[in-house]
C-alpha cells in the first residue's frame, strides 16, 4: 500500500472513531467496545453513508486518485452519491483547464444522482455547462459561481430551475445583468443570501449597473446578505434596496463611490443593518487574480492533476495530502473517468 493510502487509512481511523461514537444509541455496547479495542477494522463493511461522511474530510485529489483504490466497496462509495452531496472545487477550478472543469462538473455532478445540495466552483466558461448545473439543481441550496462567464440570457431562461437556492454567488460574472437578477429574484423566493460583488478593474469606465441594484430591489424582499462591492451604483439605488429588502442584516458596499450615506439618518431607519463600505481603508487582494488558471497540464490524453511542489504556489491547501512523508520533489497525481463498473476511475478491480 503507498503513503499516500497509508495517510488516507490513519485520517479515516480517527473520522471513524468520531463517527462510531454518535452512532445509533441501540448498537450493542459491548460489541462498540470490542470495536474500539481492535486494531483491525473492516473499513469495507462501513455502509455507504458513513463512507461518505468520513471521506468529507479528505480532499478533493485522495477522494479522487487514492480512496477508489483500496477496495471495490470505497469505490463504489466514490461513484455513488454519497460523497458528491456537496461539492466544493473552487480552489481547483482556478488551475485547470476548462475542458478539464466541464467534464469533472459533469462527472461530479452526475453521481450526486439529484442529492446535490451545495456546489462551489469557479471559472463556467460555458452557457451548456451551466444549464447542466441548473438541470440538476431539484435540491441545491447554495451555488457559487464565482468568475464565471454564463450569459446574461442563459440565466435568465434558467432560473426557474434553482427555485430551492437560499444562498448565491454570482461575483466577478460581468455578464450578468438586470435581466437575470430579476428572473432570479421571480424564481428564488427563498433566497436570503446574494454575493455579486465585482472587481475593481471591471468597474473602471464602466456605465452605471443602477437597473441592476433596482432589480434586486424589486424582486428579492427576503434578502438578509447582499455584497455589491465596487458596483457602479447611485445613493438613490441603494435606498430602493433598503426599502425593497426590509429583513436585509448586512449590505456591503465597499468600492461603490457614488453612493453616499448619512450615518445618523442610517442608525435611526435601520437600527439592525450592518454596512459595509463605501469608503473602506483596506488593499483588494490582487493576488486572487495574478494566480487564475495557471498551472495545469497540457496533456490532453488526461483529465488530470498535475502538480509539482517547486512550482506550486498554494501548498497549504494540500499540505495533509504530502504531510510527514518528506523527500518528494515531484507529486503527480491523476484521476481517470470510467463507464463500467469493474476498473472504475481506471483502477484495475480490488482482490
Amino acid at each position: 500500500m503507498s503513503s499516500s493510502v497509508h495517510t488516507s487509512a490513519f485520517a479515516l481511523q480517527s473520522f471513524s472513531n468520531i463517527y462510531l461514537s454518535l452512532s445509533d444509541t441501540n448498537c450493542n455496547k459491548s460489541e462498540v467496545k470490542m470495536e474500539e479495542q481492535s486494531d483491525f477494522r473492516n473499513w469495507d463493511e462501513l455502509i455507504p453513508d458513513a463512507l461518505g461522511l468520513i471521506f468529507s474530510n479528505l480532499s478533493l485529489q485522495e477522494v479522487l486518485t487514492v480512496i477508489p483504490s483500496v477496495c471495490k466497496s470505497w469505490r463504489k462509495a466514490v461513484v455513488g452519491p454519497y460523497c458528491w452531496q456537496e461539492i466544493d472545487i473552487e480552489e481547483w477550478s482556478n488551475r485547470c483547464q476548462p475542458d478539464h472543469l466541464n467534464r469533472m462538473l459533469r462527472m461530479l455532478i452526475t453521481r450526486s444522482t439529484g442529492s446535490l445540495r451545495k456546489l462551489c466552483v469557479s471559472g463556467v466558461h460555458s452557457d451548456s455547462i451551466f444549464s447542466f448545473i441548473t438541470e440538476n439543481a431539484g435540491s441545491l441550496q447554495a451555488l457559487r459561481l464565482r468568475r464565471s462567464e454564463m450569459s446574461d440570457s442563459i440565466v435568465e431562461r434558467t432560473a426557474g430551475r434553482l427555485s430551492t437556492i437560499t444562498v448565491l454567488d454570482l461575483s466577478y460574472c460581468g455578464k450578468i445583468g438586470a435581466c437575470a437578477l430579476e428572473a432570479i429574484g421571480k424564481h428564488c423566493k427563498l433566497l436570503v443570501t446574494l454575493c455579486h460583488n465585482m472587481h475593481p478593474l471591471d468597474a473602471a469606465g464602466k456605465v452605471s449597473r443602477d437597473d441592476e441594484a433596482n432589480a434586486i430591489a424589486a424582486s428579492m424582499p427576503r434578502l438578509k446578505h447582499l455584497e455589491m462591492a465596487y458596483y457602479l451604483i447611485s445613493t438613490g439605488s441603494v435606498m430602493n434596496i433598503l426599502s425593497g429588502c426590509p429583513q436585509l442584516e448586512f449590505l456591503e458596499l465597499r468600492g461603490c463611490w457614488d453612493v453616499k450615506l448619512d450615518n445618523q439618518f442610517m442608525k435611526e431607519k435601520f437600527p439592525k443593518l450592518k454596512v459595509l463600505g463605501p469608503f473602506v481603508m483596506d488593499y483588494y487582494e490582487m493576488d486572487e487574480w495574478d494566480d487564475d488558471c495557471s498551472d495545469y497540464s497540457d496533456n490532453s490524453e488526461y483529465l488530470g492533476w498535475e502538480f509539482e511542489m517547486d512550482e506550486y504556489d498554494d501548498y497549504d491547501i494540500y499540505e495533509g495530502m504530502w504531510h510527514g512523508e518528506g523527500g518528494f520533489e515531484e507529486l503527480e497525481l491523476r484521476f481517470y473517468e470510467g463507464d463500467g463498473e469493474e476498473g472504475m476511475l481506471g483502477w484495475p478491480a480490488s482482490p
